[in-house]
């Protein structure tokens, strides 16, 4: 059941617990066991839904999201909602794995400002996770896990740290984006996990309905080496894996921006340098700072 994970860029210790909570569900629902809760919690980007969604996958369940903020808006039929929700839950022939992505927004603690809707909508989360269950594995994910009710908290089985990836984990992650979005393949270092490439911008272009292209033309790389990527992750020191992934599509953009639809090593450094300015901003605009963020933040990142 751990095989599938094979692709997702984890830290080891990280990896490790992932695949352990993937092997154990995999065993419960071999053996009729219950299943176990986890939260999943960390900063943004950092590959929560994705190891969610592979989990349920490699442990042979199930899967369905649901978002903590489309819960707020139902008002009083939240509470009928979820447990009709959970009643389709308990009836999955296979067992399933519910995701509650942003989990904060309705399953915070309780105080004496909350809403009677968002109260119910908490309590009847609460009543259908009170015993174990052979049918379902809830799993929460969440930015803020201090906002979550104490007795949520106490329901879950296992608590994750999704943390920022380090310089491995980045150089890792960008081979696997540049191998999608670029075609790019390494001359030397460690290898690119298989399927990585799959969406990869190769062979021959083609025309399909309406005049549109059925595959984008392949983008000629010139230049850019294992040492650029392995300074890009030095460069992309606090960013997700998800902005790790948009900077591959940055660069994408920019190679078809050109005639013949070519990416140098200068052009990819100028796609690095800007996303780190960017990252710098948004870290700005986080911190509540007004205006652009000057050259020592963006060094500083």
């Amino acid at each position: 059941a751990t095989r599938g994970f094979a692709d997702i860029i984890l830290p080891p210790g990280l990896g490790e617990r992932v695949r352990g909570l993937a092997a154990s569900t995999a065993t419960a629902r071999a053996h009729g066991a219950p299943f176990r809760h986890a939260l999943f919690h960390g900063p943004p980007g950092t590959g929560k839904s994705l190891a969610a969604a592979r989990l349920a996958r490699t442990a042979g369940l199930d899967y369905a999201i649901l978002s903590g903020g489309d819960v707020g808006p139902l008002g009083h039929a939240a509470a009928p909602k979820l447990h009709a929700l959970f009643d389709w839950a308990e009836a999955s022939p296979r067992g399933l794995l519910l995701f509650i992505d942003e989990a904060d927004a309705f399953l915070g603690r309780r105080h004496a400002g909350m809403g009677e809707d968002l109260r119910g909508a908490l309590n009847a989360c609460l009543f259908r996770t009170g015993a174990p269950s052979h049918a379902f594995s809830l799993v929460l994910a969440t930015n803020r896990p201090a906002d979550l009710d104490p007795v949520v908290l106490d329901r879950m089985d296992e608590a994750i740290l999704f943390p920022l990836p380090g310089a491995p984990e980045r150089e890792a992650i960008l081979r696997l984006y540049l191998a999608r979005y670029l075609g790019w393949t390494p001359a030397g270092g460690a290898p690119i996990p298989k399927g990585a490439g799959r969406d990869a911008q190769g062979g021959r272009g083609g025309w399909g309905l309406f005049g549109r292209k059925s595959r984008p033309d392949p983008i000629t790389l010139v230049g850019l080496g294992d040492a650029d990527v392995a300074a890009a992750a030095v460069a992309t020191a606090g960013f997700s894996g998800r902005e790790l992934a948009k900077l591959a599509s940055a660069a994408q953009a920019a190679a078809y921006g050109t005639p013949g639809a070519t990416l140098t090593a200068d052009a990819f450094r100028g796609v690095v340098a800007a996303k780190v300015a960017e990252h710098a901003e948004r870290r700005a605009f986080a911190g509540g700072a007004v205006g652009g963020a000057g050259p020592a933040m963006v060094m500083g990142v």
